[in-house]
């Protein structure tokens, strides 16, 4: 097949473009970013680059286009000709425009959030919480709805699992580039210099094609930590305060901002980061105190500033704005503990009462940072009830909207971070724990691993004391299988202290993972509750328990249909449980960002729960590349925690309820024939002789161990002989990187064709959250898989009659979702989302080709028993971060 001429190319893509509708400015931010990209490649001093980047973007077009064979052929060519240094340099630039293009994606957004300026949609409730709001008080009253709002409780928990492919420096620059973008858009408006802003985003897009893509090393539990905090940093600590206050605006309409808010903080951080010491050797009990003290450094100190920005704006003269008897008291106790400071602001603020205090607080606050026992403040209940007094000082004075204004944002603030910012959680395996048990028990000197696991509960217990209760005490103990896993917590804590003193409060969280120990969860718990310390505890916290169920290792235990059934199943039974025994439940969601592990839209899932297990609580991991895609962004952060916090609250309305029950008893049927049939064809895959080590050779799974992307290995042994041996985050990223997918769909087909009544599954599709749920992830899922890329990985192994399974299950899941859904093609009722899929797949086709060519080589040289190649290594690891950039999601 010819090459297209230059005329011929640029009609091509301007024809491929124009298909994907791209919004007119987000087509013009594409286009200039890929402009300016171009333009550094041809400065970029490596002669003819620019035209082999052309040559490989314009044939991969033409082969998603054509979608014939000779096409693609092309294109598998012009990959195979380069050099290796060629095709790491073309990989880079793909990998670079990836990145370029997701910013642009990510901009529309922000542009349009602020367009619409938080307004509610009253058409679709899911939207907003003020929304939500409305529709919950037509169901159940306007007290009944203020009861349930002033509940909530949305519990996001950042973990460090290794699926960001992108390195921290890479990150940086692009979030340098989103504001140059608005700076850009700003000289558009406002008839500024374009051209100023065009050359700084030249300059910094210049910078991120200089910058090495891949870590050279593994980061630490440290920098996990420190990366996480960057969010925290940029845009948490002031965006969910913000999401309150935009909350409280629409409620309380022009009254907003002059009287007592109605919403209370919903909003509780989470991390494992530091703290998920299951198969991680490298988080000690001394990377736990220490993550704990980043992140409390990091909170001190933005409540410092804060505290202290307000105070300096709060110029109030004592004669329009009097103090109060209990502010004048705080303001003499305050001078008492710090006489040359409050000297010297007294001076300089000499009638402006409320205006001293603010700044004595920020020097008693930047002292508890500095452990200054003299002025540090014991806990953050102390520094609320300071804050109280001046804010009820300034209502006093009829000064509301300065009371309710900024100050109530910091009071906010401290309600929802303390001084620990995040919660930190500890995770430890359930088997190390009876290891450790039955060591101790055996008397004689502890071993290393034992005294590592005791001095874990001694970290805690100096967490708690130094920062609060809240700082640390939930434990959580990975693959539950009795309610001795979850005793055996409380027994190594009493080892850990010594007889005679007191344990560190504990809440006691059983993880539920595998298929099996979903189903024997209610019983596990029935007999826990009864436990002397569990149920102390329980009391103690009026009946409050929590329990995290795993989506990763269920699905890779019998596939993603049936372990989203039975996790449904299992969450049903124990909402039943939790209602029958007074108990105060929160499901803990163990969902990844890839579909394959339970992610997608989060949203839409809550709304699907079953009845009675949200009761306005919702709590879930976030990982990886779903950390900065969700909470990177200060607009598109304030977005996600409306829209989710929305669902939670409509998740427990009457008729939501009702049509999660009505529907699940309507389709019992339907959902067991899809079970039992989706899971004998999982088995029929997995549990064929030689599977893993097929697995392997057909994915890039083994090379995977060699990125850099986190602290904890990927596997549980040293080989993969089995897929217990695998964690289920490289299981669903090499079949990412393969352009399968296959974690998030197999088995589907089969279940929807078992069925067979196509009207029915239509009607499901309709009625049924759950089913649509599932169906709308797989659309998803399959979308970004590719068959003819898929085929190519799977001819790197020696199954035929495994490859044929997967190739025809693909095509029969494929078929039956496109009819379910209604349409002709995938995606078809979800256009947005098919735009986004459809304008990156060919550009992610030219790195899976480049991709393609790296594994055949290293394999080649592995059979000829010859060492691998450095240069074809580095060209497969910057085929995955670019690949990974290009759908957007790793594992």
């Amino acid at each position: 097949m010819r090459e297209p001429t230059q005329t011929e190319a640029i009609d091509l893509v301007g024809r491929f473009e124009a298909e994907q509708e791209i919004p007119e400015r987000m087509r013009a931010d594409v286009r200039m970013l890929g402009a300016l990209l171009g333009r550094v490649l041809r400065e970029s001093g490596s002669a003819g680059l620019y035209e082999d980047v052309e040559r490989l973007r314009i044939a991969t077009i033409q082969a998603y286009t054509d979608e014939t064979p000779e096409a693609f052929a092309r294109a598998a060519s012009i990959a195979e000709s380069f050099t290796v240094h060629r095709a790491d340099e073309v990989a880079r630039a793909f990998t670079a425009y990836f990145h370029l293009v997701n910013l642009a994606e990510e901009h529309q957004r922000v542009r349009i959030l602020r367009e619409r300026d938080g307004r509610p949609d009253r058409e679709d409730a899911t939207t907003s919480v003020a929304a939500a709001f409305v529709r919950l008080a037509s169901e159940v009253g306007d007290d009944t709805a203020l009861d349930r709002l002033q509940a909530l409780r949305f519990h996001p928990v950042f973990t460090a699992h290794p699926t960001e492919a992108r390195r921290r420096a890479v990150s940086t620059s692009i979030r340098r580039l989103a504001s140059l973008l608005e700076e850009h858009d700003a000289s558009l408006r406002n008839g500024a210099d374009e051209r100023r802003a065009e050359r700084r985003m030249l300059e910094e897009i210049d910078t991120l094609w200089r910058t090495a893509p891949l870590r050279p090393e593994k980061p630490s539990p440290t920098d996990e930590v420190r990366a996480v905090m960057a969010v925290f940093d940029d845009t948490l600590f002031t965006a969910v305060p913000h999401v309150y206050r935009r909350v409280d605006d629409a409620l309380q309409g022009p009254a907003a901002g002059s009287r007592a808010p109605v919403v209370r903080p919903f909003v509780r951080v989470g991390s494992w980061v530091g703290g998920d010491r299951d198969g991680n050797p490298f988080v000690t009990a001394s990377v736990t105190r220490k993550a704990a003290k980043i992140a409390s450094e990091h909170v001190l100190l933005g409540l410092e500033r804060t505290t202290s920005r307000i105070g300096r704006t709060l110029t109030l003269d004592a004669a329009t704005t009097p103090p109060s008897a209990a502010l004048t008291a705080l303001w003499q106790r305050l001078a008492a503990s710090d006489e040359e400071a409050a000297a010297d602001i007294a001076k300089r603020s000499p009638d402006e009462p409320h205006r001293r205090i603010l700044l004595l607080l920020a020097r008693k606050i930047e002292a508890t940072r500095a452990r200054n026992a003299d002025l540090a403040y014991r806990d953050p209940e102390h520094l609320l009830a300071d804050l109280r007094v001046v804010q009820d000082s300034l209502v006093q004075a009829g000064a509301a909207r300065q009371a309710y204004g900024h100050l109530q944002q910091l009071l906010w603030q401290v309600e929802t971070y303390g001084f620990h910012l995040t919660e930190l959680e500890v995770r430890q395996h359930s088997a190390v724990h009876a290891k450790v048990l039955a060591e101790l028990d055996a008397g004689g000197a502890p071993s290393e691993q034992a005294q590592e696991v005791l001095d874990v509960f001694r970290s805690i217990a100096f967490l708690q004391e130094r920062y609060g209760p809240r700082a640390a005490g939930r434990y959580i103990v990975s693959f539950t299988q009795s309610a001795e896993d979850l005793a055996a917590v409380h027994r190594l804590a009493r080892h850990a202290v010594g007889a005679g003193a007191t344990p560190p409060a504990l809440d006691v969280i059983p993880l539920f993972e595998t298929f099996a120990d979903l189903q024997a969860a209610p019983g596990i718990l029935a007999e826990i509750v009864h436990h002397p310390e569990f149920a102390a505890r329980l009391d103690a916290t009026g009946r409050r328990l929590e329990v995290m169920l795993g989506y990763s290792d269920s699905s890779k235990d019998v596939g993603p249909v049936a372990a989203n059934l039975a996790l449904y199943e299992a969450q049903a039974a124990i909402a039943a449980w939790a209602q029958e025994s007074g108990i105060e439940l929160t499901l803990f969601h163990g969902r990844g960002g890839a579909l394959g592990r339970g992610g997608g839209p989060a949203n839409s899932a809550i709304l699907a729960q079953p009845p009675h297990s949200v009761d306005g609580r919702f709590k879930l991991t976030e990982q990886g590349e779903v950390i900065f895609a969700r909470y990177g962004d200060p607009a598109i952060a304030m977005r996600h925690i409306d829209q989710v916090a929305a669902a939670i609250l409509l998740a427990s309305s009457p008729t939501n309820e009702k049509r999660n029950r009505e529907a699940a008893e309507r389709y019992a049927p339907v959902a067991a024939a899809m079970d039992a049939a989706s899971r004998e064809r999982f088995f029929s895959l997995v549990k064929a002789p030689g599977f893993a080590p097929w697995f392997a050779q057909v994915t890039p799974m083994e090379e995977l161990g060699l990125l850099a992307l986190g602290s904890r290995p990927a596997r549980r042994g040293l080989s993969v002989e089995s897929l217990e041996d695998l964690r289920a985050i490289p299981w669903v990223f090499a079949w990412t990187q393969a352009r399968i997918n296959l974690a998030g769909w197999f088995g589907l087909g089969t279940a929807l064709e078992t069925v067979g009544d196509g009207e029915l599954l239509q009607r499901a599709y309709v009625e049924w959250p759950l089913f649509r749920t599932l169906i709308d992830n797989v659309a998803m899922s399959l979308a970004k898989a590719d068959d003819r890329i898929a085929r190519h990985y799977l001819d790197l192994g020696d199954r035929d009659d495994l490859a044929q399974l997967v190739t025809d299950e693909m095509a029969l899941t494929r078929s039956w979702v496109i009819r379910v859904t209604g349409g002709t093609e995938l995606l078809g009722n979800k256009p947005v989302l098919q735009r986004a899929v459809k304008m990156r797949s060919p550009y992610v086709d030219a790195l899976s080709l480049l991709q393609l060519r790296a594994l055949r080589s290293l394999r080649e040289a592995a059979e000829r028993g010859e060492p691998a190649d450095p240069e074809q290594q580095r060209l497969l690891l910057l085929s995955v971060s670019g690949v990974a950039a290009g759908l957007q999601n790793t594992g």
